[in-house]
């Protein structure tokens, strides 16, 4: 497919003005015949109502959280506000990578990382904690991984005057400190996860002594804490429907970004670890696609180490490791699964989005997983030609883009290449390092080791 405006010369970055901002979130979920199925009460078995919800999260997240049938929901003026210190991002044509290959197809990637917290996790980290505000609380509770919803969340809460407690993966807080200190300079709490503070986290350290924890460990925490203080919260940066609404934000601005000089995308792909970059990036693509309108192959790339859609199953589940949450339909490797060390923190997490879980069983996006040695090779080769240094997570969608077009290369077709590249790498040279000294190793879980996650999972 070959850009259907040849006439107008296509910039290395296409900008929109920001009176062209997007106004609206959109709720892909509207246009799914085959909706998420709903959460679930752990306890109980049955559809979680929002009572059940608003003690967790706050009021107005709980209905935009529960929401199927909603297509837009205007985006506050005071999160527009905010928006506008780092939005429109660009959307840009990868010409100097398209030379490196010699491909015949074209190379874009929406870049998120033009912040502070150096990716797309500020455009949920705002509106959550916007809402918290709104509500009156004190302040509110997360995990994150490698570090980047932490500092996202870290920022919004400091914007707004909110406390912000965050539970940080052990391993993540040892490998990327830089990262933790600044989430300290914007004002939060960092406790490294599984902790002694919390009543979960001494189960997991007694159950998993030595453990360099998981996000489903510092979700339990973070929930623990929440509903134990009155006045707080839990916010969470992916997984969720709320957040995948979010950051709609995202396709919808390189979406229009695209019209605006008639580009027309074949392929769009996203790394995926439980699903914000991925979600937000596809989502009004997903829509013409569920709407008839117009068809594309949308890849999902993910970590060997931690494989939800290439090795798990489709089924219940809990989000978090001391099974606390609700129950969740999604693809998952059970909440018991602890994946290896990994650089790409944002991306080991046990599921994913039941959202992107539900589009994935019914064939409307196809996944693939690679190894953290290719996608630190393609992160350098991309950083030596674009400029950027990417972020290990957004490095897995790169190695894909650069399969797809060194696949045109061979084949001599004319391919539109679309990928996220969620934020920059700055805080993970401690990867880059030892992939540069020859010290990075890749590690696949094996089939028994899968089955003891498989082993937890609730009999729903």
């Amino acid at each position: 497919m070959t850009n259907s405006n040849t006439n107008k010369e296509i910039p290395y970055k296409i900008y929109l003005e920001e009176n062209e901002m997007p106004k609206q979130w959109y709720n892909v979920r509207a246009d799914m015949k085959n909706k998420p199925a709903p959460l679930l009460n752990p306890g109980t078995g049955q559809p979680l109502k929002a009572e059940e919800l608003t003690p967790i999260f706050c009021e107005e997240l709980v209905a935009q959280e529960l929401d199927d049938d909603t297509a837009y929901f205007d985006i506050p003026d005071e999160i527009l506000s905010f928006y506008k210190m780092y939005r429109p991002s660009p959307l840009v044509r990868a010409y100097c990578l398209e030379e490196k290959l010699q491909t015949s197809a074209k190379i874009y990637y929406k870049f998120e990382g033009n912040n502070t917290s150096g990716s797309h996790k500020l455009n949920s980290a705002i509106a959550q904690a916007y809402y918290a505000k709104k509500q009156g609380l004190k302040g509110v509770t997360t995990e994150t991984g490698a570090g980047q919803w932490g500092t996202a969340l870290s920022m919004a809460c400091a914007y707004l005057g909110l406390d912000c407690k965050v539970f940080m993966v052990k391993v993540s807080y040892e490998q990327k400190p830089f990262r933790r200190e600044v989430m300290r300079t914007y004002g939060a709490s960092v406790t490294p996860s599984p902790s002694d503070t919390t009543a979960i986290g001494r189960k997991i350290l007694e159950e998993f002594p030595g453990t360099s924890g998981s996000l489903g460990c510092a979700i339990s925490e973070a929930v623990e804490v929440a509903t134990q203080n009155e006045g707080y919260r839990y916010v969470l940066g992916s997984v969720l429907n709320q957040v995948l609404l979010h950051q709609s934000i995202i396709g919808l601005e390189a979406k229009a970004a695209a019209d605006k000089y008639g580009v027309k995308f074949d392929t769009i792909i996203g790394c995926a670890g439980g699903g914000s970059n991925l979600g937000g990036l596809i989502s009004p693509f997903m829509g013409q696609k569920l709407r008839g309108e117009a068809d594309y192959e949308i890849i999902a790339v993910e970590p060997v180490s931690c494989p939800s859609f290439t090795r798990g199953k489709f089924a219940y589940d809990f989000c978090d490791t001391g099974m606390i949450c609700p129950l969740a339909k999604m693809y998952t490797l059970g909440s018991s699964y602890i994946p290896p060390s990994d650089h790409a923190g944002g991306l080991r997490f046990h599921g994913m989005s039941s959202i992107l879980s539900q589009l994935y069983h019914d064939g409307f996006m196809t996944a693939r997983a690679v190894k953290q040695t290719e996608v630190f090779a393609a992160a350098e080769e991309f950083a030596r030609c674009e400029g950027i240094l990417p972020a290990p997570e957004s490095s897995h969608a790169i190695k894909v883009a650069m399969d797809e077009a060194i696949k045109c290369r061979e084949t001599g077709e004319e391919k539109t290449i679309l990928f996220g590249l969620t934020g920059t790498g700055y805080f993970d040279l401690k990867g880059y390092e030892q992939f540069n000294n020859g010290e990075l190793r890749d590690y696949v879980p094996t089939d028994e080791e899968l089955e003891k996650g498989f082993a937890t999972l609730p009999k729903v």
